[in-house]
């Protein structure tokens, strides 16, 4: 197995001299929120396939893209896309990014991500702020040969989702008029969406909204000592109820924009703010 250390060197390498000043930020964009980049001011974009070794996004709505520039006072590198297990890749291949984000010099990372609404009061088009999460995909970016160049063996996750940066999307969000809701994210593997009676089972769990991504990323975040904010846009709601209806990717993508351009809105005045 390669060490997780020497693909994160190789990827830096074939970005000498594309990449200028450290960004203060990362960004990983899920599902129907890759328009987010588009905010991205004096843009360089790099395509994953031109980075030695990095795995390419096959997900519908994910460009597979590292794009580099200014987010208002703020330098950001984003990756415009994300890796997910159901499309083939490891845990380790989906936490790479976040190692190269932060070898890139990235200081905090923010996750988005596209989750159906087990919270009943939950409703499409909704931004949810991630106060937690619970990992049900079965896998652990960490699991394999101990890298102490990356980080503790045993990372502490009960502060996963930094309160801090927290408090900041609330407030920022109260200034702005957006309607934040607040709730624990659960990630399972998919691709295939949820039965009725596990929704039913996952919000009995305690979780309020669910996809198939981030908590790999949030997981390999805390190992590497970055602070992490995340936002889930609400695409569809996810009761497992009498009144369930079929869900489709269409739809989903199409909620997602809507809720995108509320947490657009959000994210820019994060930035304008530091």
């Amino acid at each position: 197995m390669t060490l997780q250390a020497d693909r994160i060197a190789a990827a830096l390498n074939s970005l000498e001299n594309r990449v200028g000043d450290p960004p203060d930020t990362a960004l990983i964009l899920g599902s129907g929120l890759g328009h987010l980049a588009d905010m991205v001011t004096d843009p360089v974009a790099i395509p994953y396939e031109e980075i030695d070794g990095f795995p390419h996004a096959t997900a519908p709505g994910h460009a597979g893209r590292l794009v580099l520039g200014r987010l208002g006072q703020a330098r950001v590198a984003i990756a415009q896309g994300r890796l997910h297990l159901y499309e083939g890749w490891s845990a380790r291949d989906v936490a790479l990014p976040v190692y190269l984000l932060k070898a890139l010099g990235a200081r905090q990372l923010i996750v988005t991500n596209a989750a159906g609404g087990l919270n009943a009061i939950f409703e499409p088009g909704q931004v949810m702020l991630i106060d937690d999460h619970i990992n049900f995909t079965g896998a652990n970016p960490l699991a394999g040969p101990d890298e102490p160049s990356l980080g503790l063996r045993f990372p502490d996750m009960s502060r996963a989702y930094d309160p801090s940066l927290r408090a900041l999307a609330m407030r920022t969000a109260e200034a702005e008029g957006i309607t934040l809701r607040r709730g624990i994210y659960v990630g399972i593997a998919g691709p295939s969406l949820e039965t009725s009676a596990e929704r039913r089972f996952f919000a009995s769990a305690g979780g309020d909204a669910i996809g198939m991504s981030t908590v790999l990323e949030v997981i390999a975040a805390a190992h590497a000592g970055l602070p992490v904010l995340g936002f889930s846009a609400i695409t569809n709601v996810a009761t497992g109820g009498p009144e369930q209806e079929p869900d489709t990717i269409e739809a989903v993508l199409a909620n997602a924009a809507i809720a995108g351009e509320s947490l657009g809105r959000l994210i820019l005045r994060l930035f304008d703010g530091e």
